[in-house]
């Protein structure tokens, strides 16, 4: 039985790294910056699954710390890429208006 957790887990790491591959290559050419922004919250949080697999079959607690600490890690990172497209999306609109009524 133990031979087939192992299998099982070791076959869900590499489906979730082609998974991160995948969401890797949607940050890089997707469309539109929301696109890329969900692509990466995608990659941090399939990140912290693929070291809370590797605490269960390397049986080590410690990792587990590591996956919460990534976790806050990575959702700082998305909020701060929001926050910086968010201030972008209003200098936009704050030129695109000032063109108009200057008109």
């Amino acid at each position: 039985m133990g031979r087939a957790y192992d299998v099982l887990l070791t076959v869900a790491l590499v489906v979730l790294g082609i998974l991160c591959f995948c969401c890797l290559i949607r940050s890089i050419i997707g469309p539109k910056i929301a696109d890329r922004i969900v692509a990466v919250n995608m990659i941090g949080t399939m990140t912290m699954m693929m070291i809370a697999i590797l605490a269960v079959k390397m049986q080590e607690g410690y990792l587990v710390d590591v996956a919460l600490i990534y976790a806050m890690i990575s959702f700082l990172a998305v909020v701060v890429l929001v926050k910086v497209y968010m201030g972008v999306f209003k200098e936009k609109e704050k030129k695109k208006e000032e063109s108009e009524n200057g008109r």
